[in-house]
C-alpha cells in the first residue's frame, strides 16, 4: 500500500465510509465505494458525493458501485475496508477478500463492535488489520455525509498480535489524510475502549432521541452511561483485556465506580468537552430514525452475553438490550420515556 496513491475499496458506504472515502478520494487516492442502497449509489455516480460538517463543504467525484457491480472490477484493491453493520460482517468480509491484491493486500475491519476475529475467519488473519474509528458522522439523504466530530478524533490501527508492522504504519500514513492516525500495539484494548463508548452512548441515544452531547450532559443519562461503561470495562478486564482510556478517562475509574458518589463524579467527567460532539447523532439513533435494524446485539448484547459466560453481572447492559428487544424492528420511536426501565436501576 502506497501512501502516495493507494487503491482502496470501501464495502459499506454509510456515513463513516463516505466521509473517509470522500476525503481520501479528495486527497488523490483511488477510492471505490460499494453499497447496497440503490439511490445512494446512483446519485454519487451522477452528481458526486457531498461532504459537509466539520470537514468543510465539498462535492467529491468518487467511484461508486452497487453490490452486484463489484464483480466487474478487475484491478484488485491494496486495502479493502469492511465498513458495514456488524450483522453483515461475513458477507462483506468475503467480498473484500475476493477483490484483494495478492499477496500483500489487506482487509481492514472498519466497524463498531468486536468483529476482527470474524473478519479474519473469512479473509485470513495474515491479511487482516483492525482500525478503531473515533471520528463521527451522519447520513440522512443519499450521497450526502456529514462529519460531526470537532475534537481530536483519530484512527487507531493495529495488528491482531500487537506488532508494530510496516503495513499498519503505511495504512496509518494514508488515514492521517482524514484525521490523526497512529499504530496501536493494543488493538483489543482500543476495541474494548471504543466498545465501552458505543455501549454508553448508542443505546441511550437510540432509545431517547437525544444526541451525542445531550446523552453525555443530561444528569440521568450520563449516570446510566457511567454504569454501562463500568460493566463493559469489568467484562473486558475479566477477559484479560487492558482497556484503554474512554473519553480520556482511565478505564480503571469506570471499573471501580461502585457507589452513587463515584458514579456522579464519573458522570460529570463524561460530560466534559461534550460540546465537541454537539449536533452529532450516534449510529444507533440514526438506525432507529430510519426504521432499520440496530447493532444492539453486537454492542451491549455482546457485553451481556460475555458477562453471563464468565460470571460478571451486567444489569444496565441487560436492561438496554431488553428495551430494544421489546419492540419489533422498525417500530421503536425514540423518546425519553423509553429510558424509564433503565433509569429505575439507578435507585
Amino acid at each position: 500500500m502506497s501512501a502516495q496513491r493507494a487503491r482502496i475499496g470501501i464495502i459499506g458506504a454509510g456515513a463513516i465510509g463516505c466521509v473517509v472515502g470522500g476525503l481520501l478520494a479528495r486527497a488523490g487516492h483511488d477510492v471505490t465505494l460499494v453499497d447496497p442502497w440503490p439511490e445512494h449509489v446512483e446519485q454519487i455516480k451522477s452528481s458526486g458525493l457531498r461532504l459537509s460538517g466539520s470537514c468543510g463543504e465539498h462535492l467529491v467525484p468518487v467511484k461508486a458501485l452497487h453490490l452486484h457491480e463489484l464483480a466487474q472490477v478487475r484491478e484488485p484493491f491494496e486495502a479493502a475496508f469492511v465498513a458495514v453493520k456488524s450483522y453483515d460482517t461475513e458477507w462483506a468480509a468475503q467480498m473484500a477478500a475476493d477483490h484483494l491484491r495478492q499477496p500483500d493486500g489487506v482487509v481492514v475491519d472498519f466497524q463498531n463492535g468486536i468483529n476482527d476475529h470474524r473478519v479474519a475467519a473469512v479473509a485470513g488473519r495474515e491479511r487482516t488489520l483492525g482500525c478503531v474509528i473515533l471520528i463521527s458522522a451522519g447520513m440522512y439523504e443519499p450521497a450526502h455525509a456529514i462529519r460531526t466530530d470537532r475534537g481530536s478524533a483519530a484512527f487507531k490501527i493495529g495488528e491482531h498480535d500487537g506488532t508494530d508492522s510496516p503495513r499498519a504504519r503505511r495504512l496509518a500514513e494514508v488515514m492521517s489524510e482524514v484525521a490523526p492516525a497512529s499504530v496501536t500495539t493494543n488493538l483489543w484494548g482500543e476495541r474494548w475502549s471504543k466498545l465501552a463508548l458505543n455501549c454508553m452512548l448508542n443505546p441511550l441515544a437510540g432509545l431517547s432521541g437525544l444526541g451525542t452531547a445531550e446523552v453525555r450532559t443530561d444528569p440521568v443519562t450520563r449516570r446510566i452511561a457511567a454504569h454501562l461503561g463500568g460493566e463493559v470495562v469489568r467484562v473486558g478486564g475479566a477477559l484479560g483485556q487492558r482497556v484503554e482510556p474512554i473519553l480520556g478517562i482511565p478505564a480503571a475509574r469506570f471499573a471501580e465506580a461502585a457507589d452513587a458518589a463515584a458514579i456522579e463524579t464519573l458522570g460529570r467527567d463524561i460530560a466534559a468537552d461534550a460540546k465537541s460532539r454537539s449536533g452529532g447523532r450516534p449510529s444507533m439513533l440514526q438506525d432507529v430514525m430510519k426504521g432499520r435494524r440496530t447493532e444492539i446485539d453486537h454492542l451491549n448484547g455482546l457485553v451481556a452475553a460475555e458477562g453471563r459466560r464468565i460470571g460478571v453481572a451486567t444489569p444496565f447492559n441487560d436492561a438496554v438490550v431488553d428495551a430494544f428487544h421489546a419492540r419489533p424492528v422498525g417500530t421503536l420511536a425514540a423518546e425519553p420515556r423509553n429510558l424509564e426501565p433503565v433509569a429505575r436501576l439507578l435507585g
